[in-house]
């Protein structure tokens, strides 16, 4: 008899923002942008990459980032978001999956993300063991309106597509 080896995939969505304060830093997808606002946070409020992981989580219905790492846990104060990233690599790569393609959208009227996009694809495709070419990120203004076009905040929503062999 011959084996099936077809792919068996599954589709996440994420979606965080987090509030532009004074005093914080700015980490946008482990890359540290000098901005005279940073995002605050229980973690390093790495919007991009909370986005991320809820994706990922999503794909698999384990819930999502608040569950896994609460903000009432002080062992997750000050975290770095790409360590917490590498957690949930882990249960997934132990349920069998893999990362196949992810998108990330940064919503953020200020400041200019495209001279460190880059480097964000680099570091999230390094800790996701994929391709640079299968990680998308990419920014967009709202054109002055809404908290991120006041800039009171930070959006990013995420798209994942992870893969398994079908048994």
């Amino acid at each position: 008899m011959k084996e099936d080896n077809s792919l068996i995939f599954r589709v996440g969505t994420g979606y965080d923002v987090h509030r532009l304060v004074s005093g914080k830093k700015l980490v946008l997808c482990g890359v540290h942008i000098e901005h005279i606002l940073g995002l605050d946070g229980h973690s390093d409020a790495d919007v991009a990459v909370h986005a991320l992981m809820d994706a990922l989580l999503g794909a698999l219905a384990l819930g999502d980032i608040g569950h896994l790492f609460p903000d009432t846990d002080q062992h997750f104060a000050g975290a770095d978001s790409l360590q917490l990233l590498k957690k949930v690599i882990q249960i997934i790569r132990e349920k069998g999956w893999h990362v196949s393609n992810i998108d990330i959208t940064i919503i953020a009227q200020k400041p200019k993300i495209a001279p460190y996009i880059m480097q964000m694809r680099e570091n999230l495709a390094q800790i996701l063991e994929i391709i640079r070419d299968c990680v998308s990120v990419k920014a967009t203004t709202t054109e002055g309106l809404g908290f991120t076009g006041r800039e009171e905040g930070i959006a990013a929503q995420a798209v994942v597509l992870l893969a398994k062999n079908k048994k």
